[in-house]
């Protein structure tokens, strides 16, 4: 688990809450349920009308990965490559067969599954290189979903603000409806910035990192792949994909 990622969203909602009391405000006054409803209603509805029901799910999916990101091991990557390579070069590359069954990564067993084959190095390459490029349009098809959504709350929020102006107005004879109006206008523009700026927006830029991330650890993988279909010695794969490494 990513603790950063939590120590950032507690940072940032404490920072607004202390400023707020150093201010010699109360936390209830920045908690108000119609405020809420209108820019999170509001927001996840115009985002649900924007987004294809596939990306949707894909983002409800990978929202995880905010605290939790995929697991990769880049060095442990690359000593599996070269122990393939090894064992490619010792028994050929029908030595592989076993090991592409046991793999869990459908991407990494279909790519070794290519190589047993025999099938050619270039036609490997663009199959892989394909596989992993729809996913990664995919995931970040995604994480754009939470920057749409930061995109529409400060909008929501003076939308909420508007409403609460005209139940303001609409209730001036009455002092008692004053405050409920005040506050939705004012909390409202609170939340449609603050959940923007604060979490959704940040939220699309991590995952959209991690995206990122994991395709450049698909690009390694194809690489090594690629030199094992050669017949590249294993020293030669090795080096190649740490040099591959270093220079990213």
């Amino acid at each position: 688990m990513d603790i950063v990622a939590i120590v950032g969203v507690i940072l940032a909602f404490s920072a607004i809450f202390l400023g707020n009391a150093l201010e010699g405000g109360q936390v209830a006054a920045l908690l108000d349920a119609p405020a809420f409803i209108i820019v999170v209603g509001g927001t996840l509805g115009a985002v649900v009308l924007q987004t294809p029901w596939l990306s949707l799910a894909r983002a409800s999916r990978i929202s995880v990965w905010v605290v939790k990101p995929p697991a990769l091991d880049v060095e442990k990557e690359i000593e599996r490559l070269a122990v393939w390579a090894k064992t490619a070069r010792r028994e050929g590359l029908l030595g592989l067969e076993n090991i592409s069954q046991g793999l869990k990564d459908p991407f990494r067993r279909k790519g070794l599954e290519l190589v047993v084959d025999g099938i050619d190095p270039h036609t490997i390459r663009r199959l892989l290189e394909v596989d992993s490029q729809a996913r990664t349009d995919s995931d970040l098809a995604a994480a754009n979903v939470f920057k749409s959504m930061g995109g529409y709350a400060p909008t929501i929020g003076i939308l909420g603000a508007v409403i609460g102006l005209i139940q303001v107005l609409g209730n001036l004879a009455d002092p008692n409806e004053l405050g409920a109006g005040i506050a939705t206008a004012f909390v409202a523009t609170i939340y449609g910035v603050g959940f923007a700026n604060l979490l959704f927006l940040p939220i699309a830029d991590r995952l959209r990192t991690q995206v990122i991330r994991y395709a450049g650890a698909d690009d390694l993988f194809i690489e090594g792949l690629i030199a094992i279909a050669d017949g590249e010695h294993p020293r030669s794969v090795e080096l190649r994909l740490r040099g591959l490494v270093a220079g990213s």
